[in-house]
């Protein structure tokens, strides 16, 4: 059995007017320092888009959430966030915001998988 480590991780929540304070889920992002893990996934459903907001437009929608993946990567395209540590980064990306895209408060947990813990917690509060 593999050791079990602490994992930290949030749900971005996609906010399409902030003033009425509704949103759906549309990825996650999972942290675990003691397997240099950081990353996000990210699936927004077009129905829902539609619904929640019917004129906002999809693909700049998708352009910004595109965003969080790279800077988890480390990926110097996304901006100068991406060049800094990985819990600088998940920090920077999980701080809270009043803007189009929000992060749910930080939560814990245990894993010896980060990357099924990930796809585990994608099914359970997006898909």
């Amino acid at each position: 059995m593999s050791e079990r480590c602490n994992f930290d991780y949030a749900v971005f929540r996609y906010v399409p007017r902030v003033d009425r304070e509704e949103f759906f889920n549309v990825g996650v992002i999972l942290s675990c320092p003691s397997f240099k893990f950081l990353d996000a996934k990210i699936s927004v459903s077009t129905e829902k888009m539609r619904c929640f907001a019917p004129d906002t437009s999809f693909d700049e929608a998708v352009d910004h959430l595109s965003v969080i993946s790279r800077i988890c990567a480390g990926d110097l395209s996304a901006g100068p966030i991406a060049a800094l540590g990985q819990r600088e980064r998940f920090y920077w990306l999980t701080a809270q915001r009043s803007t189009t895209i929000q992060s749910s408060p930080v939560h814990t947990g245990l894993t010896a998988d980060p990357e099924a813990t990930l796809n585990d917690l994608l099914t359970r509060y997006v898909l």
